[in-house]
């Protein structure tokens, strides 16, 4: 057992020794950050030069794709160069930075999605009323909430965590998170967990009830509309319920594997779960919203050079 004084340096444990694999792994992983990276950005761009875009659905959008490069980058740079190290340490100040990280793109992934779903309530329900509901102003405002809710609540996180006195430096993962650093500690951690519960509830269950509820109403007002309105509720819908859903999958196994014992599952699948979240979602989600919008598709398509006809000349 460390002295609590000893602990500047965190061991992982989750990483295998893969010796022969170790450069295939490095330049797999380093191609899905790069296409991550690609993704995102392209939408970003394609969104703030396409005039036709500058509506808050979209401007939802966007905030999205950022809070994606955020937690992408929280991530894969660190575990690249963990992939071509021999020992797996990490400093506890390097550590508590990727905590900071990882959670906010978590909380502001929640937020975000309950946005969307507001926006999409007003845009089928009250389609007459959105552009008077959902004015540039509160827009900016909707869209700045997810981000500072999300900084205020894992600042008390991590402002919780710091200063526990921790007996141990091991941690059986292949990245740092709060709930492993805590139970690291050889003091009360009462607080923690009570805190980590409130934070459970008010960045997890509060924005999923709200989108649910939310998605709730557009169905109720689809049954009982025309087949033009169902299209369009279909038609938009569809991308931001398939991204909570895949989004609230991986963080109910990293969940589940923080706080029970996983003993029984294959140590890569528990590597390969608990990363889901992290590399699935960032990639799922400027995929979906590119290939299923029209608009978006459509405004990416303009962006490319015109092609010549088989009948154009160069002139003289």
């Amino acid at each position: 057992m460390l002295n609590s004084t000893q602990v500047s340096v965190f061991v992982l444990g989750g990483y295998f020794h893969a010796k022969h694999l170790k450069v295939l792994l490095f330049l797999l992983v380093l191609g899905v950050y790069a296409l991550i990276v690609f993704c995102n950005l392209l939408l970003i761009v394609v969104i703030c030069v396409s005039r036709s875009l500058h509506e808050p659905m979209f401007l939802f959008l966007c905030s999205l794709f950022v809070n994606e490069l955020l937690g992408s980058s929280g991530l894969f740079p660190f575990l690249l160069l963990q992939i071509l190290a021999d020992v797996h340490r990490v400093s506890a100040p390097l550590c508590f930075l990727q905590v900071f990280v990882v959670h906010s793109y978590g909380a502001v992934e929640f937020f975000m999605l309950a946005v969307m779903s507001y926006d999409r309530l007003v845009a089928v329900c009250h389609p007459l009323q959105y552009h008077s509901v959902l004015t540039w102003r509160k827009s900016a405002a909707l869209t700045a909430a997810p981000w500072v809710a999300a900084v205020l609540l894992i600042v008390c996180t991590t402002s919780l965590s710091f200063p526990l006195q921790r007996c141990r430096n091991f941690i059986p993962k292949v990245y740092c998170d709060n709930f492993s650093m805590v139970k690291l500690a050889c003091s009360d951690t009462t607080l923690n967990n009570v805190y980590g519960l409130l934070l459970t509830l008010l960045g997890v269950g509060l924005p999923v009830a709200f989108t649910l509820y939310s998605y709730a109403r557009i169905l109720r007002v689809c049954l009982s509309g025309s087949k033009q309105t169902r299209h369009k509720a279909v038609s938009t819908c569809t991308p931001h319920l398939a991204s909570l859903l895949n989004f609230s999958f991986g963080c109910v196994f990293e969940i589940v594997q923080s706080r029970f014992d996983m003993s029984g599952v294959p140590g890569v699948l528990r590597v390969l779960l608990s990363l889901y979240f992290l590399t699935c979602q960032p990639l799922f989600t400027p995929l979906l919203y590119g290939l299923k919008m029209t608009r978006i598709r459509s405004a990416c398509l303009r962006l490319l050079p015109p092609r010549a006809g088989p009948g154009a000349r160069a002139s003289v």
